[in-house]
């Protein structure tokens, strides 16, 4: 049996009863993604999620991890996540301890070199898959071959690539850059509140599908 971790299923039902706080304007777009999971499904194709930032080391990495971890509560089945970046650099290590905060079994690969750009293991239960996320650019991946939806979830990365090589559609989902709180005393509590938001969203995504 596959069992989701007991704090991830709290925080789940906790995120259901705060779905009121998504704005209509964003459900709209919210609605367009499940539509076009629903309609991929009906193929008996997988159904790739690409999310794609600048760097590939924030709101992409969260979106990805919320994907995988939504689709998984709800058993939809063939979805494939991934997340990438215009550029590489890291999975920002306050993004990686909001995750840990939240609950999710987050652990360094430590059998990788050291490239500035860790390996992070991130589990949500016994007997489900776990993703290694590392930040990577948008064709390291997923293949421009294989058909997958490009999720921009920054503004930038959205604005500065007007085509985005494999994409079988676009849904511009952004948010936030929880970095501009990097150093402050607010910094925790803002990526910990990043990280909730992108969850609330997507799990009312996979909610509906």
């Amino acid at each position: 049996m596959s069992h989701l971790e007991p704090v991830l299923d709290q925080l789940i039902d906790q995120l259901i009863e705060d779905e009121k706080q998504i704005p209509e304007s964003r459900r709209s777009v919210l609605d367009t993604l499940t539509d076009h999971i629903h309609r991929k499904m009906k193929t008996g194709e997988p159904v790739r999620l690409h999310f794609i930032c600048t760097h590939n080391s924030r709101r992409s990495q969260m979106a990805q991890i919320w994907a995988h971890t939504a689709a998984k509560a709800y058993q939809v089945p063939k979805i494939e996540t991934f997340s990438g970046g215009t550029e590489a650099t890291a999975f920002h290590p306050n993004a990686v301890r909001a995750f840990k905060t939240l609950g999710f079994r987050v652990t360094l690969k430590t059998d990788q070199p050291d490239t500035g750009n860790p390996r992070y293991e991130v589990g949500i239960g016994n007997g489900l898959p776990a993703l290694t996320c590392y930040s990577k650019k948008i064709e390291e991946a997923v293949s421009p071959d294989s058909p997958f939806v490009a999720v921009m979830t920054c503004s930038d990365a959205d604005q500065n690539c007007p085509v985005v090589p494999g994409a079988e559609a676009r849904i511009p989902l952004t948010y936030e850059d929880p970095k501009r709180f990097d150093g402050s005393d607010a910094e925790q509590k803002e990526y910990l509140k990043t990280a909730i938001d992108i969850g609330r969203e997507l799990v009312r995504v996979f909610r509906r599908v």
